[in-house]
């Protein structure tokens, strides 16, 4: 091995009965919400690292809650190649991530222009506003902590959210000039 130092992984072997299928609905959308990369069926890996211990906790209690199993195993590549190749997909899932969350940033910032453009300076459009761009705020927060190998997209993401939050100030001084003139 080089100087760089291999991520462990977990890798975690799900077996949850096919019925009733709502238990393996939930272990499968806790896997996909914690950010699980699926190598194979039944097959998930995470980074070893401490930001992904709670959610790995909630599939094992999901699937006994279901009558499955979970089995924990721990590993890393056996090559530098199989290593970058697993780091490289995980990646690769965040930046879809990413791409999905700058859409939603774009479509906040639309919003804030139809809004301004049609004049609809109200407490009740603001306070709307608000709540979006806060659900951004927990959505960005969620992904990076996920993001442990810094997708490209991550920098993107972190200055269109700048980007809407200032959006949200204009608009702000604009609903309370509305509402305050005399």
């Amino acid at each position: 091995m080089t100087g760089k130092r291999r991520v462990r992984w977990q890798v975690l072997v799900v077996r949850i009965p096919a019925e009733p299928s709502r238990h393996r609905v939930a272990v499968w959308r806790e896997l996909r919400r914690v950010g699980a990369l699926q190598i194979g069926q039944g097959v998930w890996v995470v980074p070893d690292v401490a930001v992904f211990a709670d959610g790995v906790a909630r599939v094992i209690e999901l699937a006994r809650r279901g009558e499955g199993e979970v089995l924990v195993l721990e590993a890393a590549g056996r090559a530098e190649a199989d290593a970058a190749r697993l780091e490289g997909l995980f990646t690769a899932e965040r930046g879809e991530e990413w791409a999905e969350f700058l859409t939603e940033c774009a479509r906040f910032d639309a919003e804030i222009d139809k809004e301004i453009g049609i004049a609809k300076f109200t407490m009740a459009e603001l306070e709307e506003e608000e709540h979006s761009l806060e659900r951004l705020r927990r959505w960005h927060r969620d992904i990076k902590a996920r993001d442990v190998f810094t997708a490209p997209a991550a920098a993107e993401a972190a200055a269109q959210l700048e980007h809407c939050a200032g959006r949200l100030a204009d608009y702000t001084e604009r609903v309370f000039a509305a509402l305050h003139q005399m």
